[in-house]
């Protein structure tokens, strides 16, 4: 009788409150990375993943890359058994790669039940691994006020067509300049018409404020191309790539908690921020 009651326990625990099944709590979570030339950036996020496993014995976590990396994506699912799966973009705003992408990629294996989670921005825990990645390339600890008339910050990004984008970037920007009270302007190592300030140009303005003590915070997730080319221009000090910051580890288990009940990727292509 225990053996039954225990075993309709379980069941019932996979049934939802209107009746649909629950999405497997022990789902695989795969780590979505763009993908760069640089091989520190594969070696950041086996980092990163393996944070994640230290937070959360047990889970399964995998790797794939949209581009340029092994392993990609597709090959990443298609290796998976058939069941539900959850994809955690280690991307910072909604973009194509995380509405076109990733459906495209989920549709290309029918054998798993596939859930997108939102990108990781914006969010409070990047500003908490942003404002740790400048404290270590030198940013003051409690700059007072007429130390702060001086200072700024350059949020850098990678740039994207898509305005929606844009808009997450600033609102990260503008969730670091609280957290740092001091202005922090987005700006982006690949202009485009939707994010057209370059990184030269963003401290050009805050100069012409008198900030001339300008940071450059990285809000890029590994090292590679655009994090290089952006810390180039810091007049002053360049933060870090936000790495595999514990921040991040405890940001992708939050998207994964919340993905794991949203719908389908099949059936809801447009991914919401969580």
């Amino acid at each position: 009788m225990d053996r039954i009651t225990s075993q309709l326990g379980s069941q019932l625990r996979r049934v939802s409150p209107d009746g649909g099944r629950r999405p497997d709590p022990s789902a695989p979570l795969v780590l979505v990375a763009h993908g760069s030339r640089d091989p520190r950036a594969l070696a950041t996020v086996e980092d990163l993943a393996e944070r994640v496993r230290e937070l959360r014995p047990g889970l399964t976590v995998g790797i794939g890359h949209i581009e340029l990396t092994e392993p990609l994506l597709t090959d990443t699912l298609t290796g998976l058994r058939p069941g539900p799966a959850v994809l955690v973009p280690l991307l910072l705003g909604r973009g194509q790669h995380v509405k076109r992408d990733l459906p495209a990629a989920a549709a290309r294996a029918p054998h798993l039940d596939c859930r997108a989670a939102a990108p990781l921005g914006p969010h409070p825990l990047l500003v908490d691994a942003l404002h740790a990645r400048l404290t270590e390339a030198g940013w003051p600890a409690r700059p007072g006020a007429a130390a702060r008339r001086h200072l700024g910050v350059v949020l850098a990004a990678a740039g994207s067509r898509d305005p929606e984008s844009a808009l997450d970037t600033d609102t990260a920007a503008g969730l670091l300049a609280e957290r740092l009270g001091v202005p922090v302007v987005p700006a982006y190592a690949a202009p485009t018409a939707a994010c057209a300030r370059s990184v030269p140009g963003a401290l050009r303005a805050l100069a012409a404020e008198g900030r001339h003590r300008a940071a450059v915070a990285a809000y890029f997730t590994a090292p590679g191309r655009f994090a290089a080319q952006t810390a180039g221009a810091a007049p002053w000090i360049a933060a870090a790539p936000l790495g595999a910051h514990p921040a991040l580890a405890r940001l992708v288990l939050h998207r994964y908690d919340h993905a794991r009940t949203a719908r389908p990727v099949a059936e809801g292509r447009r991914l919401s921020r969580v």
